[in-house]
């Protein structure tokens, strides 16, 4: 992972996108992901990106090019993340600004958070709700 400043998450979701180029922009549009590194190969497709949401990070790559891990991702279905974000109401307003595909409006749940479900251009789901897990110490 890119150098930073701060705690470095110990689980990162790693997701291939067939248009990672795409992937990367609705991320940081719509989902206000931010890019802490993004490398392309001779193509411009795009070899790895690192985005951070929060204290919480995503990699992710271009389906196609060979290797281990894009052979064991090849019949792969779509993967879900959960991502905590502070005020979901508004995060959702900009989803929905950027046009990102809803499945669930900001709703209240049970277990005292407020959150909504968003599609990715690519069938990856996408929860943002208030809700932050601790991991005791």
């Amino acid at each position: 992972m890119a150098d930073t400043d701060g705690a470095r998450p110990t689980i990162v979701p790693t997701l291939l996108y067939a248009d990672a180029k795409a992937a990367v922009r609705q991320l940081t549009e719509a989902f206000g992901f931010r890019t802490l590194a993004l490398y392309e190969d001779g193509d411009g497709a795009v070899s790895h990106a690192e985005l951070a949401q929060g204290n919480g990070v995503v990699m992710l790559g271009s389906k196609g090019r060979g290797g281990a891990f894009d052979t064991a991702m090849k019949d792969a279905g779509p993967a879900a993340a959960y991502v905590v974000v502070e005020d979901a109401d508004a995060h959702h307003a900009r989803a929905v600004e950027q046009g990102a595909e809803i499945l669930m409006p900001p709703t209240d749940q049970d277990y005292g958070s407020r959150d909504y479900m968003a599609r990715d251009l690519e069938g990856n789901i996408w929860s943002f709700g208030t809700y932050a897990p601790r991991v005791p110490d």
